[in-house]
């Protein structure tokens, strides 16, 4: 039987033709048109020389051609690799010279960027506008062959605690096996309008709720951007049932003007992942008569491990859940190494046909994410006799801001290049807004007047916003231990012992 995704849109033309699968703005796509349009460009970018196995970039925000593209790639045997549209032209260079796509397909507003980036890795891509024209522009030709269950589907990097990102290549199995045990945890249905707003350079923005939809034949209404207030009028224009956000797509609806009067009653449920929802604000939205699931992923996973159900959520605030159907779990004592079985504490493991191939040409961490077939998290969580768990630490420095996963060694590698700069360290920090965000420890360099403002501009022009620290203490050293490693954990209390004095 086979698993790949590339069968999905052609089973629903063939079920359900004319139903809708994508709304976008005042457009609506049928199942019949998106498996033709892909199915078109599956044969062009074949035709125009990608071959099954290469990689095809996209740099763009949530659009109907993006879909499409998927799509494409999956019926072609080609590895889409999402771009984040928030990194700057230096961070894109190098995911284009690791990845090495054949194409790039941009935004036509990316496009500049694109161009940058590309002269900047040195690697000689070929971009196209991911545009309905252009698309329709690639003269198809070539046979589609079909690819194997194990064959990569999508190449997403994440953030590295050594400074430079690493690409998770998940194959059509892991995106199957994660879809199945969403729909078996968190069912949607045929009748189901799904609100997209999670970027699709995420892997949520694929494997939490768009693609499940699209192989259930439901409807998807595609944002090209989260608008807080157009979100709350489309969920009542268009009837929608069920959506996936963060906790801050949450805050920001609920903090809306337009909230208390707005029209939630279609909604069956809401799904929030990337961080626990704060308790005031889930109570906000159970006061709205909106159910709410609670979940834990990561990319590595394809994301989906635990799951908190509505019936859950009021009496288990901050608790991830239980794992998915098909998913395995599992506890290591931090100190031993030896599996916990029962209540206790440990890093999270996770094992099941959802745990990514391994990173891409990284085989040396592959082998350190994934040992006796566990994939290691680095989140320290703890689970009750009942089985349900809740994260209480990362291991890892990564801090989640706006849904963001943020690895301070990138900022603090950024610091360190700044010649005002003569140690610095990056922790995360509560934000009512955000979530948490970073703060920077800096030791100026002997002789130099380093301030704030400009080491915060230094890094807005070498980082993506979101991993740019919104705070910078100037301080005469840095915290450290026997062994000469910064102690983070003093650095969070000395933070929190300035915003108390302050109070």
């Amino acid at each position: 039987m086979s698993l790949t995704l590339g069968r999905w849109p052609r089973d629903r033309a063939r079920a359900t033709p004319e139903r809708t699968a994508v709304v976008f703005g005042d457009e609506e796509i049928t199942y019949a048109t998106l498996d033709a349009r892909s199915e078109r460009l599956a044969s062009a970018l074949l035709r125009a020389g990608a071959r099954p196995g290469d990689r095809v970039a996209s740099l763009t925000g949530n659009r109907p051609e993006h879909v499409e593209l998927f799509f494409a790639c999956a019926k072609a045997g080609l590895i889409l690799t999402p771009v984040n549209v928030r990194l700057t032209a230096p961070e894109i260079a190098y995911q284009l010279s690791h990845a090495e796509p054949s194409f790039l397909f941009a935004d036509p507003a990316l496009l500049p960027l694109a161009a940058e980036a590309r002269a900047a890795s040195g690697h000689p891509v070929r971009i196209a506008e991911l545009t309905r024209p252009a698309l329709d522009s690639l003269a198809p030709g070539a046979e589609v062959p079909a690819p194997a269950d194990g064959d990569g589907l999508l190449l997403v990097y994440t953030s590295g605690t050594t400074g430079r990102p690493k690409g998770a290549l998940l194959s059509h199995a892991n995106c199957f096996w994660t879809n199945l045990s969403l729909d078996r945890g968190c069912e949607l249905r045929e009748d189901d309008v799904v609100l997209q707003v999670l970027p699709q350079f995420h892997v949520g923005g694929w494997n939490v709720q768009p693609l499940l939809a699209w192989w259930k034949g439901a409807t998807v209404v595609l944002e090209p951007s989260f608008d807080p207030g157009r979100a709350l009028r489309l969920i009542a224009d268009r009837r929608v049932t069920t959506m996936m956000g963060v906790p801050a797509t949450y805050l920001f609806m609920a903090q809306h003007p337009g909230f208390a009067a707005a029209d939630l009653s279609s909604l069956r449920r809401v799904m929030v992942g990337g961080a626990p929802m704060p308790e005031p604000l889930l109570r906000t939205w159970l006061d709205r008569d909106v159910p709410i699931v609670q979940g834990y992923g990561l990319t590595e996973a394809a994301p989906n491990v635990l799951c908190l159900p509505p019936a859950d959520v009021a009496r288990r605030v901050g608790w991830a859940g239980v794992p998915y159907p098909h998913v395995d779990v599992a506890l290591r004592d931090t100190e031993t190494g030896e599996l916990v079985h029962g209540p206790g504490a440990g890093e999270l493991l996770v094992r099941g046909p959802n745990v990514f191939t391994g990173y891409w040409r990284d085989p040396a961490a592959t082998r350190a994410a994934v040992t006796g077939g566990w994939l290691s998290t680095g989140d320290i969580a703890e689970r009750d006799a009942d089985g349900y768990h809740r994260i209480r630490d990362r291991a890892k420095d990564m801090y989640i801001s706006g849904g963001e996963n943020v690895y301070p060694a990138e900022a603090e590698s950024v610091l360190h290049a700044h010649p005002g700069v003569a140690e610095a360290a990056v922790v995360g920090v509560p934000d009512p807004r955000w979530g948490e965000v970073g703060c920077a420890f800096v030791v100026p360099a002997a002789g130099a007047a380093a301030d704030a403002d400009t080491l915060l501009a230094h890094c807005r022009a070498h980082l993506a916003g979101y991993k740019v620290p919104r705070h910078v203490v100037l301080v005469d050293r840095l915290p450290r231990s026997a062994v000469d490693k910064v102690l983070k954990s003093e650095l969070r209390g000395a933070w929190t012992a300035s915003r108390l004095q302050k109070q």
